[in-house]
């Protein structure tokens, strides 16, 4: 994530917005005081291409989403809030078999999880998650 773009008004708090060099239609991440809302991660690999089934798909997003805490200065252990969105509800227990290694045991974030009828590209498992990390 490159560029920071703060705004302001009056007494509010800045609000910045960070986004790699692509042109895309969102921001990767936002950051409003000492919370990062983080753009859902998935498990696409930079070349575009999408390993096969939901474990591989879950650990890419899940890397992904680390680095994109990490990008901003916080890590794993900082991330409060996640929602999950599956592809199919099926592959819940596979999903969680990853997920669960990201975090550190007992301090696991809340969540909301649901089914969704298609994906972008096809995809099995998208991640969006809240962390705090004092600026």
């Amino acid at each position: 994530m490159g560029t920071g773009c703060a705004v302001s008004a009056d007494s509010r708090k800045p609000i910045e917005f960070f986004a790699s060099g692509l042109d895309k239609p969102y921001s990767d991440a936002v950051r409003v005081g000492d919370v990062l809302y983080l753009s859902g991660q998935v498990g696409i690999r930079p070349d575009g291409s999408i390993p096969a089934g939901i474990k591989a798909q879950t650990r890419l997003a899940m890397e992904n989403l680390s680095s994109a805490v990490a990008q901003q200065g916080g890590s794993m252990d900082d991330v409060f809030k996640c929602t999950v969105m599956l592809a199919d509800m099926a592959t819940w227990s596979d999903f969680n078999d990853i997920y669960v290694t990201f975090f550190t045991p007992g301090q696991r974030p809340a969540r909301s999880s649901f089914a969704t009828n298609g994906m972008a590209f096809g995809l099995l498992v998208e991640v969006v998650c809240l962390a705090h990390v004092p600026q």
